[in-house]
């Protein structure tokens, strides 16, 4: 047990500790849950309240927490070796994760850079691209084509090709340039269609025209497959990223898949990208591949930008970019333990059924007045929040209706946090049928209490 009381915590955290994502003049005055242990799919505070986790630890869980064949390979770990460099040293257990990594991948990537998290992973992979067109001999290609609303993460290069302005916005003078293409949103769709396919098709005809346009000076095209993210939750129509590749093929140009979010099974499949028959030329990974416990990252590539690094010393091929705990041996076990898990317990087998009653959950929430959309990929679900659904008036931001809703949702045992008006729902993909229920019940209750 902790030696501390509540209201010290609550004090130290308050006085020392400056959050994400947080406007910490409110976060001041407030009086903060303080999590001291976890349990399956329950977060419990220090005066023993249990929440379920509905967003999983910000989408990285997926056996619950403290799973103890995961504890345990970490304690076995802790207790060979810590860690040790990649700089001029091999691994152990980087070695067998990063084979384990390539076997399961969509076929064709065979090579894996490690960091430590979503946007190092996205960083990597931007940079790749960008070396790989100059050894080519592509000296031209030096942009990159992205997608309106796409979020990539918060280092200089993530942040230069994601296209969330309140996130990013103030920091634009230390941006580089990037093309934007629409990204499909029927409900409120830039483009003005009434549909999710024909949206896709609208988005997917202005895309081509904007990469026939910029072949000659495009490196990559970075891509959320299926879902964005940050953005929403906003869900891709069949068939988008599939096309996306082979516009990348038409025009020459690397794709770049961020499945920092939606891989290893959120979206029913190992990886999004899988669901369309699709390989990347290079895929960033994190948050789901230690399965919640450590901060780790890879980036995986083909052959054939592998190779174009290959040369003399003297060439300066290199890629010349690394971490301090690349490859750290303790966040590889706490992967390998997962991937143990994954197969062991039918994942991904036994994610259909909750996955399905999440759909009927999610579409039954249509009928509540305040409720302007639903969207869902797997087990990832978006709420959008309006004050008139019938001409789609949203909130006003600062009205901050996704707070309320889950600030309610407290009451009802539910740990979420929104995306501005939009209710996420993402939880551990072990969490069980009734704790969905559970789960899908409170939110429910909750959008009725604020908005009604």
């Amino acid at each position: 047990m902790n030696k501390y009381d509540t209201q010290t915590l609550q004090e130290y955290d308050r006085r020392y500790v400056w959050h994400p994502f947080t406007q910490m003049k409110e976060w001041e005055e407030d009086e903060p849950i303080v999590i001291e242990r976890g349990e399956g799919s329950f977060l419990i505070d220090t005066d023993g309240t249990r929440y379920l986790d509905g967003v999983a630890a910000i989408w990285t869980n997926v056996h619950g927490h403290c799973k103890k064949e995961i504890n345990e390979a970490i304690k076995a770990q802790v207790d060979r070796l810590e860690h040790s460099t990649l700089l001029g040293l091999a691994g152990e257990q980087p070695a067998l994760l990063a084979k384990r990594l390539v076997d399961i991948a969509p076929p064709g990537l065979c090579k894996v850079f490690y960091s430590d998290n979503g946007s190092t992973a996205v960083e990597i992979a931007v940079k790749m691209a960008f070396q790989y067109q100059q050894h080519k001999g592509h000296t031209g290609k030096t942009k990159f084509i992205s997608f309106t609303n796409a979020y990539h993460g918060d280092t200089v290069g993530a942040m230069s090709v994601g296209g969330i302005d309140i996130y990013h916005d103030v920091y634009s003078p230390l941006l580089f340039p990037t093309i934007k293409a629409p990204a499909p949103y029927c409900y409120r769709c830039p483009m003005e269609t009434s549909d999710s396919s024909s949206c896709g098709k609208v988005c997917l005809k202005e895309l081509e025209r904007l990469m026939a346009d910029h072949a000659h000076e495009l490196a990559a095209l970075v891509i959320e497959p299926r879902v964005q993210g940050a953005g929403g939750m906003i869900t891709q129509p069949e068939g988008f990223v599939r096309t996306v590749r082979e516009l990348c093929n038409k025009y020459d140009v690397l794709m770049i898949a961020d499945e920092v979010a939606v891989g290893f099974g959120r979206t029913g499949a190992m990886f999004a990208c899988e669901k369309e028959g699709v390989t990347p030329d290079l895929m960033a990974l994190s948050k789901g591949i230690t399965a919640g416990y450590l901060p780790l990252a890879a980036t995986l590539t083909t052959q054939q930008v592998y190779n174009a690094f290959l040369g003399e010393y003297r060439e300066l091929k290199t890629f010349f970019h690394g971490h301090t705990f690349t490859g750290n041996p303790i966040a590889c076990a706490a992967a390998l333990a997962s991937l143990d898990l994954i197969e062991k317990e039918q994942l991904l087998a036994n994610l259909q059924p909750k996955i399905e009653y999440l759909k009927d959950r999610l579409n039954s929430l249509k009928s509540l007045v305040h409720v302007g959309d639903v969207r869902q990929e797997g087990l990832i679900g978006g709420i959008e929040l309006v004050r008139n659904r019938a001409t789609k008036e949203s909130y006003h931001w600062e009205e901050r209706i996704g707070v309320l809703v889950c600030r309610a949702a407290r009451k009802h045992g539910i740990f979420l946090r929104p995306l501005g008006n939009i209710i996420v729902v993402f939880p551990p993909l072990s969490i069980s049928l009734a704790e969905l229920k559970q789960l899908m019940d409170g939110i429910e209750a909750s959008i009725r209490e604020v908005t009604e």
